[in-house]
């Protein structure tokens, strides 16, 4: 009986030893198959919305090419190829198909409302925005000539509205009678 449970003993003992060796020998990493990006070919080509004079007036305002943003990103934004006034913007593996949209500010916005995507153009930088899920998806993206308003912008900063304005000294010679 003993015996038995000795043997059972070193039996349980040589199988948990067991699985610890095998627990801490890493298993061969498997291969994943690897899959294509594929990016949506119906996205510039989808039926193109009929733009207003507006948004057509709007669209000659839109500054076009491969614009660097930070984190070493790239948007490109080209007119479409076939449908006056739409654009194609793509930023990494996502494309989408914008058109204009007239804004009171006088910011350029053009949006995908199928992808909820949208592309501002600012004075002094871009940004590409992913309006479904509330994130950035590229930003502070600048292209020439947003880069000389932006250095303007730090040489000439704008006045601080919660500040009073510095009282200018009298000058010489222009005494109050």
């Amino acid at each position: 009986m003993k015996t038995m449970k000795m043997v059972g003993f070193v039996l349980l003992w040589a199988l948990s030893a067991g699985a610890v060796w095998a627990s801490a020998t890493p298993a061969p990493a498997k291969k994943r198959p690897v899959h294509k990006a594929v990016i949506a070919p119906s996205a510039p080509d989808l039926a193109p919305a009929t733009l207003t004079p507006e948004q057509m007036a709007w669209a000659q305002r839109v500054v076009v090419g491969v614009v660097p943003c930070e984190l070493s990103q790239k948007v490109s934004v080209e007119p479409h190829p076939q449908h006056s006034g739409h654009f194609v913007v793509q930023s990494g593996k996502q494309r989408f198909a914008m058109v204009p949209v007239p804004t009171s500010t006088g910011a350029v916005r053009l949006e995908d409302a199928s992808a909820g995507a949208v592309w501002l153009q600012l004075a002094n930088k871009s940004m590409l925005m992913d309006q479904k899920n509330g994130r950035r998806l590229a930003d502070a993206c600048v292209n020439p000539e947003q880069q000389a308003v932006a250095l303007a912008m730090e040489k000439n900063p704008a006045p601080n509205l919660l500040e009073p304005l510095p009282v200018a000294a009298p000058q010489a010679g222009s005494a109050m009678k």
